[in-house]
């Protein structure tokens, strides 16, 4: 099993990073702010309109190190991907599939299959543990109803009703969202998911917990030798990274989700923690995006056994574990992909 590096997050705007040996060296106004050796780093992401030398892009290319540019306010700008690595067989397998559709269908729902599975069990152990802050009549019907949803798609040879079945399952998720938000009621609210910009509080930070999520998951898929933007569930799109938008959907709600209430309700974060422009769009200050990104980190050292593995692993690997599982069914070793089911 790979392992788990550290990722360096510059929260800073117009610093530019250059190369020193195998050091990374952080320049701002020709000041130097920092220097740190590249072998403990697996990714780098910069916030913010920084540059970097083409003699560091190159370096992170050729090591695998992922290096990835995002907007202060999180939204994703571009990533550094070196010459494609990995089994050309592998790669050829993708593209095959990813253009039949009916195959296609048949690996992407299990994507779905571990979203739903996932989101199902996030209610039920909210019901558990909070029975009597919650309406547990209304998140037992749909669990049940996510249940429901879960049997037809594990049957749906058919890619336009497999995202018709997701999104009626997402549509019964999110309506129960709000209520587990169990603290700061007066500031952290969910209605309906918003973004560029997001509209509130809650919707800035699932923004930016599925951007790193993203990012992650491709890296992963790159790491394996897959193509992170030819998916199954996911058609092309120039630019989008589909197969780790497919990927990321069954860690979306346990992953993703999860991360950002344990923030509002340990209140980790709090309403002073965000600014509210006059457009309406909500961003995080840079003290609460330095706190969500350390949390994030702690997040990913987290050990978890995987379901399927039956391994102790961070919850950082977690989308590297997926990205193998998905290659060796690929290359037929196993009969179908194993989507992440948590419990």
């Amino acid at each position: 099993m790979k392992k788990l590096l550290n990722t360096l997050f510059i929260t800073q705007p117009d610093v530019y990073l250059s190369l020193d040996g195998d050091n990374v060296v952080l320049l701002k106004e020709q000041e130097k702010l920092g220097r740190l050796p590249l072998h403990n780093l697996e990714s780098i992401v910069a916030f913010g309109y920084t540059g970097a030398s083409p003699a560091f892009m190159g370096y992170c290319a050729d090591r695998n190190i992922s290096l990835v540019f995002l907007t202060m306010s999180g939204r994703f700008l571009a990533r550094v991907i070196g010459a494609s690595k990995g089994n050309v067989v592998l790669r050829k397998k993708q593209y095959l599939l990813s253009e039949n559709e009916s195959l296609s269908a048949k690996i992407a729902r299990n994507f779905i299959v571990g979203k739903i599975f996932n989101h199902k069990w996030m209610i039920e152990r909210m019901t558990r543990d909070y029975p009597l802050r919650l309406n547990v009549d209304q998140f037992k019907e749909v669990s049940q109803h996510l249940s429901s949803i879960m049997m037809d798609v594990r049957v749906c040879e058919d890619l336009e009703r497999l995202r018709g079945l997701e999104g009626q399952a997402a549509v019964s998720y999110n309506a129960l969202l709000d209520q587990m938000i169990l603290q700061q009621k007066e500031h952290f609210h969910f209605r309906i998911r918003s973004r560029r910009p997001p509209l509130d509080n809650v919707n800035a930070m699932l923004s930016l917990a599925y951007t790193l999520l993203a990012n992650d998951t491709a890296s992963a898929l790159e790491a394996v030798g897959l193509d992170a933007y030819v998916g199954f569930l996911h058609r092309d799109r120039p630019g989008r990274a589909s197969l780790a938008l497919d990927v990321m959907e069954e860690l979306r709600g346990i992953y993703a989700d999860k991360f950002v209430l344990t923030l509002i309700n340990k209140k980790i974060v709090n309403h002073e923690d965000f600014l509210h422009k006059e457009n309406g769009a909500v961003i995080m200050t840079d003290e609460a995006r330095k706190k969500f990104l350390a949390a994030w980190q702690n997040k990913k050292q987290e050990k978890i056994t995987h379901p399927y593995l039956g391994e102790k692993i961070s919850w950082g690997l977690v989308p590297y574990a997926q990205a193998l599982l998905l290659a060796r069914h690929l290359r037929n070793d196993l009969d179908e992909y194993p989507p992440f089911l948590w419990k």
